[in-house]
């Protein structure tokens, strides 16, 4: 695929801007809506994608008249889910690219990760003849991503009221949305990341930044602690560390407000609780729980399967501004 797909047809790059991957479902909708949106915020154009396959039946069928037959119905159920998603974002006043895809949908939507500036998806999708465009995709996709990626659960619906799609029960009532951006942090350099992707988000939306650090009970499975262990001491070295990292962040974003935060509770149910009261929530891809060759930690993964609000999660990959953070003090041992 590579760059090809991003030619326009006099043969030059288009801009990437942001790709949302769009089913028909509900929440690929929503996606849609809160992409299109992002994309106005933005001012860059926004790529709609379908994907769809063949069913194995008749792609093997000995009848090639068949198969024909058969690809051009998938095909212009596809067009017809792809129109009906440009039509729907035709009044932002943006710059809208749809693109009809044959193939696995997690593949295409990495390939073009390769060169989007973030990737969007609903949190599930329907397993219909446009193909496994959500669900899987939605759990595969942030883990692999070469760029940021949001998924955006149903429950958002309440909140995205040009949307058109009746908000499920137990959604977050609007007024009850914090205006603000919330970044989960754990010490460890995938946290550090997230939060500078967090502050950008912030200061493109123009909305503080809350940073959170959730500290798991230390029983049960910590059973190997020292007994005399000082909790109090373990808090404020945690604090200590939480105000240092606000101020390297703020030495790169000043015009950011930043607020710090930690709480005692496990960090996944934490954070799925918060999630449905903020603007938007940015985690990165594993944080310390995470084995080095865990692409989407279990804290990421359990909050992905479970938010009631927007989820950015942040690719892990170097970021220069992460070299002066040591700098500021106070940092959590690795």
């Amino acid at each position: 695929m590579g760059q090809e797909r991003w030619e326009d047809h006099a043969g030059e790059l288009e801009p990437a801007g942001i790709v949302v991957g769009v089913d028909g479902s509900d929440q690929s909708i929503c996606a849609l809506v809160w992409a299109a949106r992002e994309a106005q915020r933005r001012r860059t154009p926004l790529h709609i994608v379908t994907a769809y396959t063949i069913p194995i039946f008749a792609a093997s069928s000995m009848d090639a008249g068949y198969t024909t037959f058969d690809d051009e119905v998938v095909r212009e159920g596809a067009q017809k889910v792809l129109d009906a998603a440009v039509e729907r974002v035709s009044s932002y006043g943006i710059e809208v690219v749809p693109r009809l895809e044959t193939g696995d949908a997690s593949a295409v939507l990495l390939e073009l990760s390769e060169e989007a500036e973030l990737m969007v998806v609903g949190s599930r999708g329907r397993g219909g003849f446009v193909g496994r465009l959500l669900g899987s995709v939605s759990s595969a996709l942030p883990a692999h991503a070469k760029c940021p990626t949001v998924v955006i659960p149903l429950r958002t619906a309440g909140r995205l009221q040009d949307c058109g799609v009746a908000a499920p029960p137990g959604s977050t009532d609007p007024r009850d949305v914090e205006q603000v951006v919330l970044v989960g942090v754990d010490g460890s350099e995938q946290g550090r990341a997230a939060s500078l992707a967090a502050a950008e988000e912030a200061r493109r939306m123009g909305l503080p930044l809350h940073i959170l650090c959730a500290l798991a009970p230390l029983s049960g499975s910590l059973a190997w602690v020292p007994a005399p262990m000082d909790v109090e001491a373990l808090h404020a070295d945690i604090n200590a560390s939480l105000r240092a990292g606000r101020a390297w962040l703020k030495s790169h974003f000043p015009d950011v407000e930043m607020t710090v935060e930690l709480v005692d509770g496990v960090p996944s149910e934490v954070l799925i609780q918060r999630s449905g009261a903020v603007e938007l929530m940015v985690l990165g891809t594993r944080g310390r729980g995470g084995f080095a060759g865990m692409l989407l930690g279990s804290t990421s993964q359990n909050v992905l399967h479970h938010a009631r609000g927007p989820v950015l999660i942040v690719p892990d990959r170097h970021d220069p501004r992460l070299e002066d953070r040591a700098t500021f003090g106070s940092m959590m041992d690795e």
